[in-house]
């Protein structure tokens, strides 16, 4: 029987207080990119998963860390101009240098709400919200695909403010949104609810530097996850902050958005975008 990698107390699916949704036997995106990180919080379904990515792709990793860098960078740009609630949907496995470190790190009396819909997410970073003194933060399951019942849970919470400036992150997760889902009506749908002033970080994969081939053979390993796997274009990754105040230097690769040293060699290449946008 399968058990759940990097816990303190082991899960076996089917035992009492495991939750009735966790599928340990389909890849899960959150818990490959945690193997991506080195992470242990996964399970054989998603270390085979991402073995078989990786195999088509070796930079995934490389990839996977250099938008935890993006996130971090963008977390306190945002934080130093005051902002001081966000709101972060599809976090993913807890690892170092979260939302909530990087924030309350600048002010200590950030509010944090975490929004997925994985319940090893949840169970992780629940732990790690009990374990730690991270101020006012909290983490609630909800789905990006379903944004006003998302909404309606995160404002039930009352721990965020939606008549003041908050910052919306969307880290790594619309890339997990096909078209049908209506990407751009949900990220639209999230920025309507927000004040003037909000923020958006965003960062989204993209195969505009890999061969056909080697995207159809990713895109089939997550055809089989919990969720596909949609790179998008340039083009297509602006289109999200159609209307808002794009911060320089625009919509980058990730390594390149307001890097803190020289950018390594292929950096313009690295397979994921980030921006950060205002809202007038």
């Amino acid at each position: 029987m399968e058990t759940v990698v990097g816990y303190n107390e082991m899960w076996e699916p089917g035992e009492p207080g495991v939750p009735a949704d966790l599928r340990p036997e389909i890849p899960h995106p959150a818990r490959m990119y945690d193997y991506y990180l080195g992470g242990k919080d996964n399970f054989p379904s998603d270390r085979e998963a991402a073995e078989r990515a990786l195999a088509a792709n070796p930079e995934f990793r490389s990839t996977a860390r250099a938008n935890r860098g993006f996130l971090n960078r963008a977390v306190r740009h945002v934080a130093g101009l005051g902002i001081d609630q966000f709101l972060d949907i599809g976090t993913g496995i807890p690892t170092a240098g979260n939302t909530h470190e990087i924030a309350q790190a600048v002010d200590p009396g950030s509010r944090i709400v975490y929004v997925d819909n994985d319940p090893i997410v949840l169970a992780h970073a629940r732990a790690l919200m009990g374990g730690t003194a991270v101020g006012r933060t909290t983490v609630i399951q909800a789905d990006l695909r379903e944004p006003v019942d998302l909404l309606a849970a995160v404002e039930a919470e009352k721990l965020l403010d939606f008549d003041k400036p908050m910052a919306l992150v969307l880290a790594a997760v619309l890339h997990f949104v096909p078209d049908e889902n209506g990407p751009y009506e949900i990220v639209r749908t999230l920025l309507d609810t927000l004040a003037p002033g909000s923020h958006l970080i965003l960062s989204h994969g993209t195969a505009d530097f890999i061969p056909a081939e080697v995207r159809d053979r990713v895109t089939g390993v997550y055809s089989k996850a919990t969720a596909p796997l949609v790179g998008r274009s340039r083009e297509q990754v602006g289109a999200f902050l159609d209307g808002l105040d794009v911060l320089d230097p625009g919509v980058v690769t990730v390594p390149l958005w307001r890097p803190e040293g020289a950018p390594a060699a292929g950096a313009d290449r690295v397979s994921m975008y980030g921006a950060v946008a205002r809202k007038s």
